[in-house]
């Protein structure tokens, strides 16, 4: 049953295959000329007297609406073969659009998160100052922690920085985004 099936979608896309060349083909300049040299042949030879205009006119005819009514299919199936590329181009913006809508969403927690930690780190930069003040006469070794605490804030500080750094980079790149 599978054989049968594969089977028919290769005939299908050898079908559609050949529809897409007759279809380039018609529209060539090697197709204008075989048209032209047709019809001229055609109306040559009542002319040089080997077939009656009436038969010549009635076989051209013929061959002209056969032509017509195949080349018309075979042009619907490339815009229909043409609307479904699209819609599946759309379906992947649409798909893009929802990535960069969560993206900017991730990016604006991380904001509120870094600027919740800059208050967290001011607090404690505070706590620090005043633990200096209040307890002048600490040991060196007090000292020593606290400077150390200062140092790790700093540093922390500088993180945070290069976090936000980052994270407007990000934005700018997803605002270039959104514009397309």
């Amino acid at each position: 049953m599978m054989n049968n099936v594969e089977t028919q979608k290769d005939k299908l896309e050898f079908l559609e295959k050949i529809a897409d060349g007759i279809t380039w083909w018609i529209g060539s300049i090697p197709s204008l000329i075989v048209h032209s040299l047709f019809f001229i042949v055609s109306f040559l030879l009542p002319a040089l007297g080997i077939v009656e205009f009436d038969k010549m006119l009635l076989i051209l005819t013929t061959v002209v609406s056969l032509e017509a009514i195949y080349l018309a299919i075979f042009i619907q199936m490339s815009v229909n073969k043409s609307h479904e590329k699209i819609e599946d181009i759309q379906e992947d913006i649409e798909d893009i659009q929802e990535d960069i809508e969560e993206i900017s969403e991730d990016i604006e927690e991380i904001s509120e998160d870094i600027e919740e930690i800059n208050e967290d780190i001011e607090d404690i930069q505070e706590d620090i100052e005043e633990i200096n003040e209040d307890e002048d006469d600490e040991a060196h070794s007090e000292r020593a922690k606290n400077v150390i605490l200062k140092s790790n804030v700093i540093n922390n500080k500088n993180e945070i920085k290069t976090l936000k750094d980052q994270i407007k980079l990000l934005q700018s790149k997803i605002d270039e985004m959104n514009k397309f």
